[in-house]
């Protein structure tokens, strides 16, 4: 399982399973919450070796949503 920031370098390696991140890591709790329960759904649903699931998230909603956190 490879958790990835670089979909270029994920489809030269070919990991067996990998979820790709559109933007650099390092979010609030709810974001990487969501990463890592993708990921470890992808183990014991991907049909076959060398998926890459491209996670719905958008850096701007991802921001948007940290600086609404911070405000509380």
């Amino acid at each position: 399982m490879s958790i990835s920031v670089a979909r270029d370098v994920t489809e030269h390696v070919k990991p067996p399973r990998a979820v790709f991140v559109p933007f650099r890591m390092g979010h609030h709790f709810d974001v990487q919450r969501q990463i890592i329960l993708s990921a470890l759904d992808l183990i014991t649903t991907a049909s076959e070796s060398g998926v890459i699931l491209d996670l719905p998230l958008r850096w701007t909603d991802v921001r948007r949503q940290g600086a609404l956190l911070k405000r509380v």
